[in-house]
């Protein structure tokens, strides 16, 4: 063989051989995350998410790929979105919010999924046990109902001459019915009228507050769920034009503008279930990882907000409260 036939030879093995380790190099796993609200509503949520499966050692787009699926706030639309995440056989399902858990845990029983949940997740049906959760499935369940409640008692501290409270809830979610049964007992407690106003589109809201001025409530507790939850800024606005002292649930209702937050620091939740999501794909089965409880709560106070509605806030509750923004 001549010499320039030799080194020809040689050069095109060697572009060659770049290409066949490339196509003996495993495809990334793919993630897919469902859920049930408005994409851009739940950025701090997806932060965390990603935050926590960094943590377990996967970055999307470096060794996960993650497949995304938002209802919109259209509920009825998840089972459909479900099934497509199963069809592309993807690795795991990370099914943010009980809506999108029902519906992956209804979708299938092989696919391991990891959930996220304001509800008690042995009621839903999602798990067998909080310890040991059985088949497919586990996840991260947050303090919500239970602590429900306390946002009436600790708004009724901020207006504690007031003789009338409201509760805005959405119906449609699944937690719904047992979430005005506390605020209410509550209510009851303190000696108050509790008025319960449902909401199911955006568009009612406004006509919500509105309504609220010809009830002239002293406060206003909203409850938690995906529908609330996407739209937290919309709610701090609308309480803020109305001058309605109002409770919600997470941290960005007060961030925003809102009045106070109280309850399951939501960036916690979303952390603890991507850590989870990362510890499944690599390897370990759902069945084995108990449910975690998301344990932190938080009581955030916005100062500003209290001082345009008239609001002394009392130094013991300022001196409670995990954050004061001023």
């Amino acid at each position: 063989m001549r010499r320039r036939e030799f080194i020809s030879l040689i050069g095109g093995a060697a572009a060659a051989w770049p290409l066949a380790a490339r196509g003996q190099q495993p495809a990334m796993p793919v993630l897919g995350f469902i859920n049930g609200a408005i994409a851009k509503g739940y950025t701090n949520q997806l932060d965390a998410f990603l935050k926590g499966l960094r943590e377990a050692g996967y970055s999307e787009g470096n060794n996960v790929v993650i497949e995304y699926r938002w209802a919109e706030g259209q509920y009825d639309r998840l089972p459909a979105m479900a099934a497509d995440l199963v069809d592309r056989k993807v690795a795991v399902i990370a099914a943010t919010g009980t809506p999108a858990a029902l519906a992956a845990k209804a979708a299938t029983t092989t696919i391991p999924i990891v959930f996220e949940t304001g509800s008690d997740p042995i009621e839903l049906g999602l798990v067998r046990s909080l310890n040991k959760p059985g088949g497919n499935i586990t996840g991260v369940a947050q303090l919500a109902v239970e602590i429900a409640p306390k946002r009436l008692e600790l708004l009724y501290q901020l207006v504690p001459t007031a003789k009338t409270m409201a509760l805005l809830v959405d119906p449609t979610d699944v937690v719904s019915e047992k979430t005005t049964r506390g605020v209410q007992a509550a209510a009851t407690s303190l000696g108050l009228k509790l008025h319960i106003l449902s909401v199911t589109a955006e568009r009612e809201l406004e006509a919500v507050f509105q309504y609220l001025i010809q009830l002239q409530p002293g406060g206003l507790v909203i409850s938690g769920g995906q529908f609330f939850n996407s739209r937290s800024k919309q709610l701090a606005a609308l309480a803020l034009q109305y001058k309605m002292p109002t409770v919600f649930t997470y941290r960005e209702f007060a961030a925003n503008g809102g009045l106070m937050g109280y309850g399951t620091s939501l960036a916690d939740a979303y952390r603890l279930a991507g850590v989870y999501a990362g510890r499944v794909l690599k390897g370990e089965k759902p069945a084995d990882l108990p449910v975690q409880q998301a344990t932190k709560v938080e009581l955030i106070i916005n100062l500003k907000t209290a001082k345009a509605l008239g609001i002394n806030i009392p130094h013991t509750l300022i001196g409670r409260a995990d954050e004061v923004i001023e």
